[in-house]
């Protein structure tokens, strides 16, 4: 099921991952090599936050790029946005929570006014929408001139000697993990089926500077399958 083939899109996702919030921050760890808090630190280091600066980190999942951000400065002042609410309920329940302000919203529609953030992140969540050019234009629109728009996502797995491991991975270990692990091997069969499906590096960073962005740059790791696109509001 790809990020664009079909209207249900978002109502399947939030039932998918609510189904797989209680063991999601687990799962990423292994998924991930033990790579994916080293990931969030480097977002937050894009984010180039001012202290006692404003964030919102939306399509937050579970938290861990909020909390992240509130363990390199306390004085943060941190939202976490989601649709699912039973992956915020998750996040509710780890360490530190309770200082982040938790909100439901829907990425094409954020319920916040014109430039009141600092920065705005995201993690995984672009492939998850219908629309990418309007989730980066209402990004920038809370954003406040000069603050940066950080996305983490997934990128299709570059044409190299190592790609028929990585597709080995993504297909076949990953759903298997799923299966064992969160008891759900669909839903880990639609996340690696999505990496490969979504749009590649620089078609990201075409949509993020047509919706307004400038010094649009990014950088791609984890042998190709992930990518950290950055942006300014003018």
């Amino acid at each position: 099921m790809d990020h664009e083939e079909s209207n249900d899109l978002p109502s399947a996702l939030r039932v998918m991952f609510g189904g797989i919030s209680g063991r999601y921050d687990m799962l990423n760890r292994l998924i991930s090599l033990g790579r994916d808090r080293a990931w969030r630190r480097h977002v937050v280091e894009k984010a180039a936050l001012p202290p006692g600066g404003r964030l919102l980190d939306i399509g937050a999942g579970t938290g861990g790029i909020a909390l992240e951000a509130l363990r390199r400065d306390s004085s943060l002042r941190v939202v976490a946005a989601d649709y699912t609410d039973q992956m915020m309920l998750a996040g509710r329940r780890r360490e530190g929570a309770d200082r982040i302000v938790w909100c439901a919203a829907d990425a094409l529609h954020l319920p916040f006014p014109h430039g009141v953030f600092d920065a705005v992140t995201s993690g995984y969540l672009i492939r998850n929408v219908a629309e990418a050019a309007q989730a980066f234009r209402e990004q920038m629109r809370v954003t406040k001139p000069g603050g940066r728009v950080v996305c983490l996502d997934t990128s299709p797995p570059s044409q190299n000697l190592i790609r028929p491991f990585v597709v080995f991975y993504l297909r076949f270990v990953i759903p298997l993990l799923g299966q064992l692990i969160a008891k759900d091997r669909a839903a880990y069969e639609y996340l690696p089926r999505s990496t490969q499906a979504f749009m590649p590096p620089d078609k990201l960073a075409s949509i993020m500077k047509q919706a307004g962005l400038e010094d649009v740059q990014y950088e791609r790791f984890m042998f190709g399958t992930q990518v950290l696109a950055t942006g300014t509001k003018p």
